[in-house]
């Protein structure tokens, strides 16, 4: 499965490693340490919206203990599994150089961790800083397990903005009434869309806009002092929803994106998808002319089926504040929820510092060019074998890359290519363009069923690679936030309607593109992303809607060795979990 030899050049993953030195080298930065967390999966009673259940928690807590690192650290994080279910964990955004037995994503790096087993999750952070965070990824148990990841720079070294008088995470999650992994099931069994959440939250509290959510120790606060400066370390943790964020009679001013760096541009109303994150400054204001005011989330979506249509509100507080009083907080006005052009226009301000200190690497040259035309599709009705057929027409949900719905195997693709095991676990022909040409954003195709398997693209070490993503209307036009997993990549160009080569590629920046590893494809349009394969292993790339993942909506890319020692993957750790 190699992927032809190419003229060898400096990665980014050698640079990162260059920088690290170069870090080490100077005076106070030297201070790399080991960090160790404990993670005990247990079941922990938690009451929302008056409804008390038993929920997956990490350490008993939900959300889940925040992670501290520095840049250059190493972290470890043992992980003991006291749940009926199988787990593993993904620390979204890492770039995981050559320690994807870490990465997390069940059956793709690593087989689940059992019930009663344990895991010991051992990688170093590279050449990032910022906000990142971790979570479940196995079925849909990311519901309620997931927590901040936060990313200091080495001792010694800035901002590269005014330093904040205070920072605080801020998860944004969605709360199920029912069991989400019961959620998911039936609609599998039934071939429908999923019953939708019940409400939005907060660092996992809903809010007083919701019934039985009024007293004051459902609201999440974030207490000011006038004239100070606070980061927010912004998570959209929901499974299902992009959102929009604003805080009232406040500007915001963002800093960064997905642990990187951005150009800092001000901004009223944010949009952040589903496994993005965002580092904000919120200037309290010296003479408030309120004592509180309100923090609203509301989606962003254009599907053509249900979905949680609520809006909560936290508070954020110059002076403390009764139940009674968050309840009549003014809410600052938001977008409509189908809004695009808002989304867009968010979108196209993002920036990478492209300085002296925090270059730019984009890839001015490429060696593989793909064209993946990403959506909605259906299986045929076989009742009989799977279950009733509750999708459009008679037919059952599925979504695909290519036309491909990606099948999950029953063995870590990991260690099948590292043992150089493929049969009967992976193909490595997946589709580089769609099998049949159509108007991607016009009328959809008379048959819109897909096709399934377990299929790859491989890629010789150092490859540089162009992938467009295009949006189909198959089943309604939508946009779909896609993840990357082991790589950041940057935002070359993006647009509406279907792209063209001819004309769109002119217009790409490669001077300043937004460095990312989550980057929602535009409703009914197409965004194009570059990165350099530097790292050995298998790495999804997959919608982070997960009702769209538990369909199909994935494929992977099988990334080969290199010649040098420290370009190969290094063997699996002993207590790697067997399937």
């Amino acid at each position: 499965m190699a992927g032809g030899r190419r003229p060898r050049r400096l990665s980014p993953a050698c640079l990162f490693l260059a920088a690290a030195v170069a870090l080490l080298a100077m005076p106070g930065l030297a201070a790399a340490r080991t960090r160790r967390y404990t993670f005990n999966v247990t079941m922990a009673t938690v009451t929302r919206l008056c409804v008390t259940k038993s929920i997956p928690t990490v350490n008993g807590r939900f959300p889940g203990p925040k992670v501290v690192v520095r840049e250059g650290d190493r972290l470890v994080v043992q992980v003991h599994n006291n749940i009926n279910s199988n787990v593993t964990f993904h620390w979204h955004g890492v770039r995981q150089l050559r320690s994807g037995w870490a990465d997390g994503p069940s059956y793709i790096t690593q087989c689940p961790i059992r019930p009663g087993q344990s895991y010991a999750y051992d990688f170093r952070i590279v050449g990032q800083r910022g906000t990142l965070w971790w979570h479940a990824h196995f079925s849909w148990l990311r519901a309620t397990l997931y927590g901040p990841l936060v990313i200091l720079p080495p001792r010694g070294v800035p901002y590269p903005f005014p330093k904040p008088d205070r920072e605080a995470p801020l998860m944004l999650g969605e709360w199920f009434n029912a069991d989400p992994e019961a959620v998911i099931k039936q609609a599998l069994r039934t071939g429908g869309g999923p019953n939708v959440s019940d409400a939005y939250t907060f660092n996992g509290l809903p809010g007083p806009t919701y019934n039985c959510s009024a007293a004051a120790g459902d609201a999440f606060r974030l207490r000011v002092r006038p004239g100070r400066t606070y980061m927010l370390r912004l998570v959209n943790a929901a499974l299902n929803d992009e959102l929009f964020f604003a805080v009232a009679n406040h500007t915001l001013t963002v800093v960064g994106a997905d642990a990187s760096y951005v150009k800092p541009f001000a901004a009223t109303t944010l949009v952040i998808s589903p496994g993005q994150t965002m580092d904000v400054l919120l200037a309290a204001a010296a003479s408030p002319p309120a004592p509180a005011f309100a923090i609203v989330v509301a989606p962003y979506t254009n599907t053509v089926g249900t979905f949680d249509n609520t809006t909560a509100v936290a508070a954020l507080e110059y002076a403390p504040q009764g139940a009674a009083a968050l309840r009549s907080l003014p809410a600052p006005a938001l977008p409509l929820y189908n809004d695009t052009g808002a989304v867009a226009n968010f979108s196209a301000k993002f920036r990478s510092l492209a300085s002296a200190r925090y270059p730019a690497r984009v890839p001015r040259s490429v060696d593989r060019r793909f064209f993946f035309a990403v959506g909605l599709g259906a299986d045929p009705c076989r009742s009989r074998v799977n279950g009733t057929c509750q999708g459009p027409n008679g037919t059952r949900f599925a979504a695909s890359m290519n036309n491909v719905s990606f099948t999950m195997p029953k063995t870590s693709l990991l260690q099948a290519h590292y043992q150089r095991r493929y049969g009967g676990v992976l193909m490595a022909n997946f589709p580089a363009a769609p099998p049949v040409l159509f108007n991607y954003t016009g009328a959809p195709p008379n048959n819109t069923f897909v096709t399934h398997g377990t299929r790859v693209v491989p890629l010789g070490f150092n490859t540089t690679v162009e992938v467009v993503l295009q949006d189909t209307s198959i089943l309604g036009a939508e946009s779909h936030p896609v993840h990357l997993h082991g790589y950041d990549f940057f935002v070359v160009g993006q647009g509406f309607g279907n792209y063209d080569a001819a004309n769109d590629t002119a217009r790409y920046n490669l001077v300043d593109p937004v460095q990312r590893n989550t980057v929602s494809v535009p409703t009914a349009g197409w965004v194009a992303i570059r990165f350099i394969a530097d790292n050995p292993g298998i790495w999804i790339m997959h919608c982070h809607l997960d009702v769209h993942l538990s369909w199909g909506l994935a494929m992977a890319w099988l990334v080969n060795d290199g010649p040098l020692p420290n370009q190969k993957l290094p063997p699996p750790p002993s207590d790697i979990p067997k399937c």
